[in-house]
């Protein structure tokens, strides 16, 4: 039997005001540079790409290069506040860390990302670890295709 739920979406200006607290935990400056990163990536629906990232931080930060957000990328990575993603096209994306037991319903029109709890894997994971000899610590599950509204402009 199937259990699963979509997760509720947290507002985006409580979680970068989390993750800029994290960065100066970690002894990380929260500069104006990191905070527009953060902002951009905690606000966001679908996994940007660091180039997408860095254009709209210009827009708040002129002088941002992009080698500052791929540092900036790099400690929210390190810290699992945000997580690095395959997308359709062979690129990568970031996005929000999953929290709990969650996986992903990406769409490959529009890229929109919806975050959904459920299904205990566990009995799978067994057997993997079984058959494999790995230890198993931690796993992603991401199913792709198109979400209602890109669904709806394709069968119109």
């Amino acid at each position: 039997m199937v259990d699963s739920r979509l997760v509720a979406v947290r507002a985006p200006q409580a979680i970068a005001e989390e993750w800029l607290e994290a960065l100066r935990a970690a002894g990380y400056r929260p500069t104006a540079a990191r905070r527009a990163v953060v902002e951009i990536v905690a606000g966001a629906s679908n996994a940007l790409r660091p180039q997408e990232i860095h254009a709209q931080a210009k827009r708040r930060q002129p002088k941002i290069g992009l080698v500052t957000v791929y540092r900036a990328l790099e400690k929210l990575e390190e810290l699992e506040l945000v997580q690095c993603l395959h997308l359709p096209d062979g690129s990568h994306g970031y996005l929000a860390e999953f929290s709990g037991h969650q996986h992903l319903l990406s769409c490959t029109a529009c890229g929109r990302v919806v975050y959904f709890e459920g299904d205990d894997l566990s009995g799978l994971v067994t057997a993997l670890e079984a058959e494999s000899g790995f230890r198993i610590d931690s796993h992603s599950l991401q199913f792709e295709g198109l979400c209602a509204q890109c669904h709806a402009r394709e069968a119109a």
